[in-house]
């Protein structure tokens, strides 16, 4: 199975010159825990609603004045839309994320593929994915242990790379 069979393509954009706040009222609006960082229709980053919590609030940043770009995640792992979803549950393995931005043959982000996502073509796998990622099995007798995820696609932090095979 293709990521394009399975990831979300509707993905609202957020530039990190916003401030936390809007960032945060973005993605209530959109019941996102993620959303994809621009700058001049260039990925730079990522912001989650962790990033929120950690980076600013919990270090006594005002929301309301605090810039996207300076809570975001600038490494970000990405798969490409062409990619085998095992392929792409092998990145957020050695990652350790639950999602992943979705690239083009262009380098331009499509979307985002999720375990949720995986979850509802393939309760098995996204069962094995979760696993990979936190060492937690979920309820199911059938899970298998993972395979070596050292494949993937690399890391960015000022724009997407080049896609890389094997």
């Amino acid at each position: 199975m293709k990521v394009h069979e399975v990831m979300t393509r509707e993905v609202e954009l957020i530039s990190p010159h916003h401030t936390l706040e809007q960032a945060a009222q973005l993605m209530a609006e959109l019941d996102a825990g993620i959303l994809p960082v621009s700058d001049k229709d260039c990925l730079v980053g990522i912001i989650t609603d962790r990033d929120i919590v950690i980076r600013a609030v919990a270090a006594g940043e005002d929301p309301m004045c605090t810039q996207v770009g300076d809570a975001m995640t600038r490494q970000v792992g990405y798969c490409c839309e062409e990619d085998d979803v095992d392929g792409a549950v092998e990145i957020m393995a050695r990652l350790r994320v639950r999602r992943l931005p979705v690239l083009d043959r262009h380098e331009r982000l499509v979307g985002i593929v999720s375990l949720a996502d995986i979850a509802a073509r393939d309760p098995r796998r996204s069962g094995e994915a979760l696993h990979e990622i936190t060492g937690q099995r979920i309820a199911d007798e059938t899970a298998t242990e993972p395979p070596n995820s050292g494949a993937g696609r690399g890391l960015h932090t000022d724009k997407p790379p080049r896609p890389q095979r094997g």
